[in-house]
């Protein structure tokens, strides 16, 4: 009985430590792509990396104005607001709405496509 307790140890630390890999790589991947996403759209990089002006640069890439990101203090607006943001954000990269819907629902593969990718900065839309 012993030996299964030690085999069930090992293949759940082994699992931990695969999704531990898996998540520090997504994230990375994640921030790299928001750096790049940032210096697209005239930010610096570097502003990717810091909590809350990250969300301020973020907004205002999107919006045009950044002191909106204060939106996302307020419980259930902040909901309404960040699906708002993805969806210019989308519009500021010249995407569609279903782009942004995208951003939505798998954020870091559609961040990542918007920084790696061909998709140019145009601006805040109306």
């Amino acid at each position: 009985m012993e030996n299964y307790d030690a085999a069930f140890a090992a293949v759940g630390l082994g699992v931990y430590a695969f999704s531990l890999i898996i998540s520090l790589a997504v994230t990375v991947l994640v921030l790299v792509a928001q750096w790049k996403l940032f210096v697209k759209a005239g930010k610096p990089g570097w502003a990717c990396l810091i909590p809350f002006y990250n969300m301020y640069c973020l907004f205002d890439i999107a919006w045009g104005t950044g002191w909106l990101f204060l939106l996302q203090f307020i419980p259930c607006v902040n909901f309404v607001v960040m699906i708002m943001l993805y969806i210019k954000l989308a519009k500021a990269f010249g995407q569609g709405t279903g782009f942004g819907i995208g951003l939505i629902f798998l954020n870091p593969i559609f961040i990542a496509i918007l920084g790696f990718g061909s998709a140019e900065y145009i601006g805040p839309q109306q």
